[in-house]
């Protein structure tokens, strides 16, 4: 890991299966998939669910401080734990619930490289059996969107001022062909585009076979030197709902090193569905 610039955001599957009982570790599974988790998942991994655990169920927002204190007291951990984050689809939903956790100051966190993808390639231990930690007294902070998240009259601004966007979805959302991935309900926004500006970057391209992230220098070929973004000016990524665009934010902070990247989790739902937004095609 250490060709990227925050090496310590990654860990090996090894290093994972040598802290599976850390009690100083948390591993934390995050999935698209509601049925994956208890079918199989790794041993003492707790779930972290984005509908039910991540997000507020009246308000189409994230959970608060006291939210985010009962889920991390659900779970067992305190602050000075170490959470590992793993999930399918490349890690996408697991670095979604990275990204929510950094926005209440757990820095503490990390992500499994490969996520359930390589464990499976590589044979290792699934189980059935659900852990039981006991209940913590969690002192979470007043959740922090100032950092690391973009509302839509920041993005406005934002594109007012030619500021530098990166469009995660497939080129199908991208030109206004499709409004969510191949294989999913077209539904969600009335107009389909993309945001003036952005550029195409398909979130999965960041991403190997075997689930792993590219090497810094592949990446650095498909942001920068391919698409010309700019690690010295602010970057926004969007996709739909804000779980693809998190991978694209854990590669251009954590593994690219870029200072100033944030996600703007209202995505194309709220912008294609926003009166008096600019589009393009």
């Amino acid at each position: 890991m250490a060709e990227y610039a925050r090496p310590d955001a990654l860990v090996s599957t090894q290093w994972v299966a040598d802290h599976l009982n850390d009690p100083n570790v948390r591993i934390i599974e995050s999935n698209e998939d509601a049925l994956l988790y208890p079918s199989g998942h790794l041993p003492n991994a707790v779930e972290v669910d984005w509908t039910h655990d991540l997000n507020h169920q009246l308000v189409r927002d994230y959970i608060n401080k006291d939210g985010f204190a009962a889920l991390a007291s659900r779970i067992g951990i305190t602050p000075e734990t170490t959470v590992v984050f793993y999930g399918d689809k490349n890690n996408w939903w697991a670095t979604y619930a990275f990204w929510v956790f950094q926005l209440f100051g757990h820095t503490n966190a990390k992500i499994m490289n490969g996520g359930r993808k390589k464990w499976e390639i590589e044979g290792r231990e699934l189980t059935r059996d659900v852990p039981k930690f006991a209940a913590t007294t969690y002192p979470a902070k007043e959740r922090d969107d100032s950092k690391i998240r973009a509302f839509r009259d920041y993005v406005l601004n934002h594109v007012k001022q030619n500021g530098q966007l990166v469009d995660v979805r497939s080129p199908a959302e991208f030109s206004g062909e499709k409004l969510h991935m191949e294989g999913y309900p077209q539904e969600g926004a009335v107009r389909g585009g993309h945001i003036p500006g952005a550029k195409s970057i398909p979130w999965a391209t960041a991403a190997n076979e075997d689930g792993t992230f590219k090497s810094a220098d592949d990446l650095l070929k498909i942001y920068v030197q391919d698409k010309g973004i700019s690690p010295d000016k602010e970057v926004i990524a969007y996709c739909r709902i804000g779980e693809r665009s998190s991978h694209t934010w854990f590669v251009l902070t954590y593994l690219l090193g870029f200072p100033n990247v944030k996600n703007y989790d209202g995505s194309w739902t709220e912008w294609g569905n926003s009166v008096g937004v600019p589009i393009e095609k």
